[in-house]
């Protein structure tokens, strides 16, 4: 296997495409699932249960974008770092100058420390998609920071599925780096007993959310690595990752879609009361 196996020159832009609107479908179909629950939640048909069932579907489906968002950072580390580790085990057989020679040197004797540079890159990557990509404007910060957690632990699934189906990577590191900070996020200096219940609470609320990412993302990398859009030969975590993508992607278009489709009958609301009111001045 070489570097260059991690392109598949035959997943072309029509492909891409096709790929984009199963994606688009895939989480499509989420959020009908999501409408469904919350629909069984409230089946009043009086004007306060819908509109509460409306909040709570929006709200969910936020919960349900930010948990792709955080999926996909983590996804990028996990990524990252088995690509590097394959370029380092290709390169160590030999002496190389240059770039790859640092390259080779530093992961060597700096790789825990390259590690943690990269979850936190991955950290950064997350805040940047949801402050300036995708603003998730929806939930508070510790509702975010809950996703986020319950990101690591979708990631830590995924790793163990993928040591489960025999992929040549050792994903060990990575899970121990993400369990460490989930210990982290769960137990601290200053908590106590009930700040550990409240959160293991919250994770429980939300475990059908991550129960409907998996699946979405495990079905699609199934169609993925089935059509030969993505490689088989190749480390399947990357093909996890560009799945991920693709996901990341439909969240983009949709999210944006519905606040241009919410501003545009905003703005239909506000002619029509103008219109209303120039009716009356006209009356009067």
């Amino acid at each position: 296997m070489t570097i260059q196996a991690y392109i598949n020159p035959d997943f072309t832009l029509p492909k891409k495409l096709i790929f984009f609107m199963v994606a688009l479908l895939a989480i499509l179909f989420g959020n009908l699932l999501i409408f469904i629950w919350n629909l069984i939640l409230e089946p009043g048909k009086d004007r306060k249960s819908i509109e509460r069932r409306q909040d709570s579907y929006f709200h969910m489906s936020e919960y349900f974008y930010e948990l792709i968002i955080s999926a996909t950072s983590v996804m990028s580390f996990a990524c990252a770092y088995v690509v590097f580790n394959h370029i380092f085990s290709l390169c160590s057989t030999s002496s190389h100058g240059g770039w790859v020679g640092r390259f080779v040197y530093a992961w060597a004797n700096w790789k825990d420390f390259i590690l943690l540079l990269m979850i936190c890159l991955s950290c950064v990557l997350n805040t940047v998609l949801d402050k300036l990509i995708i603003p998730i404007k929806g939930l508070a910060r510790d509702q975010i920071a809950s996703v986020r957690m319950l990101g690591m632990f979708y990631a830590i699934i995924v790793l163990l599925v993928l040591n489960v189906i025999g992929d040549e990577s050792e994903y060990s590191p990575v899970m121990m780096y993400y369990l460490g900070l989930m210990v982290g996020r769960f137990v601290y200096f200053d908590a106590s007993f009930m700040d550990f219940l409240a959160a293991m609470k919250n994770m429980v609320m939300k475990s059908p959310l991550l129960v409907l990412g998996l699946s979405i993302s495990g079905g699609l990398c199934f169609l993925g690595f089935k059509l030969g859009y993505l490689l088989e030969r190749n480390y399947y975590i990357v093909g996890v990752f560009y799945t991920h993508l693709f996901l990341l992607a439909a969240v983009f278009v949709l999210y944006h879609g519905r606040h241009i489709r919410l501003r545009i009958k905003a703005n239909d609301r506000d002619k029509d009361s103008d219109k209303d009111c120039s009716d009356k001045r006209k009356r009067k």
